[in-house]
Parts: C-alpha cells; structure tokens; sequence
C-alpha cells in the first residue's frame, strides 16, 4: 500500500482522482493499491513557553532567554482528529509520496507529521504547481527521492525555531519592561510583525513633520493651425528642484510676462499607438489591496470571504497564493469556466460572449508560477444569488480579472507637443481612446480617471514640427507639495511585498525582491490584524492605519536589527543555503540564540541602568488585552477587557508596586501593576476608581514565621483540586514561598 499525504482536502481530492482514490472514506479517499490522505495545513503547532519548564510560565526577565533544550510540537486544536488518521493509514504501508505543496514551507507540513508519528519507512516526494490532471500526471511519473527535497524541511524548522525565539522571548522582555513603566499591555515582537509596524511609525513621522512647499506652474495656451491646447513651462535645471518644479514665484513671475503674446515654434510633435495589455489574474494580496482601496474591506476580512468562496461555494480556485499566472496546461480549461461563469450570472454573459476563449495572454506561463496558480473562479455552477454581499463583489472581481484574459489591449493614441516660445520650453501632452478592450470588462480605477483629468486628458490638435504657436492666455498656478498618504490595510500590504527597496544593500535588496518581501500571502493580514488587537496600530476612519503611542515607543526602544526588514534577508539567505545543502540547521539556530543572547542581555542591562521608554504611555485600548499566541494573557488572563492607570496610593501587599484597576468578565478587580512578576490580585467593589477599595487582602496580618520580613496575608487556591480554599501566604512571594492554613 502506498500512502499520499497532501497538504488539504482539496489538493487530496484532485491527486486521489488522478490515482483512481476515489472511495471516500473518513479523512482519506482509497484505490486500488494506494490511499490519499490530507493534513488541514498545519496540524503541529510550536509549543508553549510554559509547557517546557514550569519557571516559563510566569512573565520574568531573570528565566529570560528561553532556548528549549529540545524543540516540542503540539497537535492543533483542529487537527487531533485528522492525524489520529493520518497516524493509523501509516501503519504497515510500503511507501509514503510527500504530496504537500512545492515549497518550503508544504515541506515541513508533511514531514513534521511524518517525524512526530515515527515513520522510517520509503519517502518519495510529488513535487507539482498545478493542480490539473495534466501536471498531477506530469509529476507522478516523475517522482522524486524524498532525500532530494528533505533540507527544505531543515529550512522550515530552522524559519519556525527562529520565529519562536525570537517572538516569544522579546514580546516577553519588552511586556515585562513596559508593566514595569506603567503600560498594561502586550508588547509584541516579531520578525515580521515588527519592521511592518516601523513601516506605520515612520511614514505617520513623515507625515508629521511634513512641510509644505510652494511651487509654481505656468500654464500657456497655445493656438496653432488646426486647433488649440495648453501647455505647461518646463523650468530649466537651474531653476528647478529635484522633483522639476520652480520654487521661485519671482521666476515663475517673469517667464508669464516674457511669453505672453508672443509667437513660439513646435519643436516636437509625437503620437505613438500603446496597447495595454490586460491586468494578471488576482493573487491574494493584490485581492487584499484592491479589497481595501475600493470597499475598506480588512485584509483578514477579504481572505475570510475568498476563503469561503473557495471552501464553501467551490467557486474559485485556491485564494492563499503569491502568483499571478497560470499553468499552460489549463488554457485549454478556459471554454468550460466562462461557459459556467455566464451560466451563473446572467449580467456578465453578454461580456462573455464578446470575449475570444482562443486568444491566450501573458497570464499562462508555466515558468512563473509557484506553489499555486492565480486565483480564478471554477467550472463549478455557482449561483450568485446565494452570495452574501461581500462575497459577491470578492467573486466578481476575480472573476473579471479572469475574464479580461480573453480581450484584446487597451488601445490609445498619446501625443506629446514640445514648443519653445521665447527660450522658454512647454510641453503638452493627451490621449485619445481608440479601443476598449479588456477596460470593458475591469473599468478604469477611479485614481487613473482623477489623473487623467489634468492637461493628459486634452485631445491634441494635429501639428508638424515647425509650425508657430501663437501664446493666446498664461496662467501662473500656485501649488504646494503635498504628504504622502498614510497606510491603509491595502498599502500597507504592498509596502511588505516591496520592502526591499528600501534596503541599501543590493544583495539583501534582491533577496527581498525575490522571496516577496517580508510576511507571506496567508499570514501578512494576521500580522496586520495583530498589531491593531495589541493597540500597537489603530484605524482612523474607515481606511487609514496610524500608529499609537505604545507602537511608537516600542519601534524606538527596539534595536534596529530587529525593525529592519534586512534582517529577514539575512534570514532568507541563511535558509536557503539549508534548503540548498551548504549551511546547517545547528548552524543557523546556534547564530539566532547568539543574537538573542545580546538582545536579551541589552534589555536587562538598560533596566539596571532605569531606563524605561515606557513611562507615560496612555492606557491601553481594551480590544489590544485579548493577545493570543506567545503573548497570550495581558493581564490576569486573556479574559482582560480593560485598565486604568496605576494607583500609587493603593500599594501592592506583595511588592509594594502600585496597583491597577483592571475588569475582566467577572467584574473589576485590582492587580499588581508588575505583573507578571508580581501576580497579586485583590477583589473590588462596584462602582468608580475613587470610591473602589481592596476588599481583601492587605499586608498588616502577623509576621511571617519563615523569613521575619513578610506579612501574612490571605489568599485562594486559583488551580487544581483545592481551587477556592483560603490560606494565608507570606507577602514577600515568590521570595519567600511559605504558606499555612487558615486556623
């Protein structure tokens, strides 16, 4: 029996079809000799700090780093039961052929299931792109030895490892450091997550310090033979800014009065024919940005609704991809798509039949794609009527994009005039539309038309080189520079795809380039929507993301190899020379513990030294308590809505640090302001922070018999069988550890 182990159900599905596994069974399909069965992504997470060694499990700079001795994997919540599975169809098969997706990361997803249920039997290795029957055939008659692809999954461990140490040690360095400065929440760190939320920091500072600048147009309008159209001067070098623009009004000023009424020459006259040819086929995060720029819709809302147009609707193909292109294998598909897409709306069949099933674009390209093809919707019979909203206007643009495949280039005439009237240079430029073409199907974006409504959107007059151009009217138009925009969820998403370009390093820079920035396709809305949760980002309105002051403080606390995306770039390269063979996992994971060391070492020193940049920071907002993952309780418990600012005049028993009023589902309740070093909790009384007072609790009960330091005072079993009995405790916990009955 030979046994394929996919990636998800649906990967399953098509290769089992191909085998001939087509019984279904419960999790896997089964053939003639060979099963087909499917992880559900990942169904192995990374394990807790706490489940390692019991002193991780308070939030204390002294247990800092934390480097596991032997790396742990846990079963995910959703995936016990498919492994169960997985782990029975194991038993007593010749071989496995690795059948997850082609790249690093489906890699490690079959082979940590593989590792954790013991199997040391053969391991082949499908490694396909696309799912159609052609490729799926290609590739199974060319299996590969599964020790050929085997240091991708080094490579994977090695990225996974990193992130923990990384994640979960910093987020807990700088959380701690932040309680200690009077700050509630969860100061999250990651390589990812942190040189995105610089990314908001910086271009909000931009845009903060931001000056306008005045600059100045002159506009003349010309008169020639056949017509007439306006110019803009093109002020000469040493007039002129790095941008091209006269700052100078006095200038500016003066070339108004020297060309006006005068009879200038055509120095250029230039039409060129431009086909544009149509726009890709979606991945997801151009999905994302479209989403966000023409609905405000969230990056994590727009990759729920393709989510559920893919599971739920079968209406279009895999939505967690990076590509744009498509297999060739596939054109010949195309008749059967559109024949069901116009079948299931009506309203897009008369552009259906306008369009030519035969003419292929750039989008098929077998050498381009990755792991997994464009999004495109299905041959499935979808009926739109039975779409919410949001996921019919998901499915019609990808659909469109698709659709825009088969017509032919946008056509226009552009023309350029240059004239030269006194010395002085003018240009003047337009379009004329010639041809629809695919922009009948996707329109035009309303940036391109608001652009296009300046001197571009002019038609020309026919002119020769040569001829004279009398100046009719100037105009002198003041004009200031403007900020750039802030982030929005789409932006911001691309601005991670194409953060190489702000690394010096051409080296780094190509890496960067070449592994689509930082963050990937399935998890770039996830950190995105983390950073908001954690009161790091916030919305402003119903696009713009800004930075809070906690985000600010904690870019600016961090050192800079930590928020500079280069560092992922060294990363990168580090993996693939793994993935190629060249470079250890050991290797990789003793440099990253190295560096980790220094990082946790600079934190403690700078606290020795009472630096804190965490002072003053405002409360947190209440949606940033529930953190999750490494940062998983914020206070006492992920059950944390809210907080007030530390009360000095309310000390805590057990530290002496002031306490904070904090309301979890139970009700308001007071905590020490050092947690989690210090995890005192008294009850509270309803009502406001003023007339609120501990009700239990205090530290005037009788000496501690063990360390003559402390007090006595009560507290409540919080876990296991004794949970809610009384005791007394020493208040100098956990220095001191004693405890006895109450009598």
């Amino acid at each position: 029996m030979i046994l394929y182990l996919c990636e998800k159900p649906s990967q399953g599905r098509d290769i089992g079809r191909v085998l001939g596994a087509t019984s279904q069974r419960e999790g896997y399909g089964e053939g003639p000799g060979v099963r087909v069965t499917w992880c559900i992504g990942h169904l192995l997470e990374m394990t807790e700090p706490d489940r390692y060694k019991p002193e991780w499990k308070q939030w204390r700079l002294d247990t800092l780093p934390m480097v596991p001795e032997e790396w742990k994997l846990e079963l995910t919540r959703q995936g016990g039961k498919q492994f169960k599975i997985i782990q029975e169809l194991l038993k007593g098969v010749q071989e496995v052929v690795l059948a997850t997706d082609a790249d690093r990361e489906g890699e490690t997803i079959g082979r940590e299931v593989l590792e954790r249920c013991g199997y040391r039997g053969k391991v082949s290795r499908l490694w396909l792109s696309a799912l159609d029957d052609a490729s799926i055939r290609k590739a199974l008659a060319s299996l590969w030895p599964g020790q050929k692809t085997e240091p991708l999954y080094q490579a994977g461990l090695g990225r996974s490892r990193a992130d923990w140490l990384v994640g979960m040690n910093l987020t807990r360095a700088y959380t701690i450091v932040g309680r200690q400065g009077g700050y509630d929440g969860v100061l999250s760190v990651g390589r990812v997550q942190t040189p995105t939320l610089k990314l908001v920091v910086d271009r909000d500072r931009l845009i903060e310090k931001f000056k306008p600048v005045d600059f100045f147009d002159v506009i003349a309008f010309h008169r020639v033979a056949y017509g007439s159209f306006k110019a803009k001067w093109i002020p000469p070098k040493q007039h002129a800014d790095d941008e091209g623009r006269c700052q100078d009004r006095t200038v500016a000023e003066a070339v108004v009065q020297k060309v006006q009424g005068q009879i200038g020459k055509v120095t250029k006259a230039e039409t060129k024919r431009v086909k544009d040819p149509p726009p890709l086929p979606l991945e997801l995060s151009t999905l994302q940005q479209e989403a966000s720029r023409r609905w405000s819709m969230s990056a994590k809302r727009t990759l729920e609704v393709a989510q559920s147009l893919y599971e739920k609707h079968k209406a279009v193909t895999y939505p967690r991809t990076d590509c744009r292109h498509l297999p060739t294998e596939q054109f010949k598909d195309a008749p059967k798509i559109l024949q069901a897409v116009a079948k299931s709306d009506p309203v897009i069949a008369p552009l259906i039949q306008s369009a030519n099933p035969i003419s292929r674009s750039s989008a098929w390209n077998d050498k381009k794609i990755t792991a997994h093809h464009a999004i495109i919707p299905t041959a499935a019979h979808v009926n739109v009527a039975n779409l919410s909203r949001e996921e019919f206007l998901v499915y019609d643009m990808i659909r469109r994009h698709y659709l825009a495949q088969f017509f032919p280039p946008h056509e226009y005439d552009a023309t350029v005039i240059n004239t030269l009237v006194s010395s002085e240079t003018f240009r003047a430029s337009g379009r004329v539309e010639q041809a629809l073409g695919w922009k009948q199907v996707l329109g035009q974006p309303k940036e391109e038309k608001d652009a296009e409504e300046g001197e571009d959107d002019q038609r020309l007059p026919h002119v020769l080189a040569g001829e004279d151009a009398s100046i009719e009217k100037t105009e002198l138009n003041a004009k200031q520079t403007s900020p750039p925009n802030r982030y929005t969820e789409g932006t911001l998403i691309q601005a991670m795809k194409s953060v190489g370009k702000r690394v010096e390093d051409p080296r780094l820079r190509k890496i960067l380039r070449d592994t689509s920035g930082i963050g990937t396709e399935a998890t770039r809305a996830s950190i995105i929507e983390t950073l908001i949760n954690r009161g790091l980002l916030a919305k402003e309105g119903k696009k713009n993301l800004v930075s809070m002051p906690a985000g600010r403080a904690l870019a600016d606390a961090l050192p800079h190899s930590v928020t500079d995306p280069a560092t992922t770039a060294v990363w990168e390269q580090f993996l693939e020379d793994i993935a190629n063979g060249s470079r250890s996992l050991d290797e990789f994971l003793d440099k990253s513990e190295l560096w980790l060391h220094r990082l946790i070492g600079n934190v403690k020193k700078r606290q020795e030294m009472g630096i804190n940049p965490f002072h003053g920071l405002p409360t947190m907002p209440a949606a940033s308590l529930a953190g999750k993952g490494g940062a998983r309780s914020s206070a006492r418990g992920s059950d944390a809505q809210s907080a007030s600012a530390p009360d000095p005049s309310r000390p805590c028993p057990d530290c002496g640090k002031p306490m904070v009023r904090r309301k979890s589902k139970r009700g308001w309740f007071w905590g020490c302001s050092a947690y989690p070093n210090c995890s005192a909790t008294m009850t509270d009384s309803p009502g406001n922070v003023s007339s609120s007072a501990p009700a239990t609790k205090t530290a005037s009960g009788p000496v501690c018999p063990k360390c003559q330091k402390g007090q006595l005072v009560e507290r409540t079993e919080k876990k296991g069988g004794n949970s809610g009995n009384r005791f007394l405790g020493c208040s100098q916990y956990p220095t001191c550890r004693h405890t006895q009955p109450i009598k």
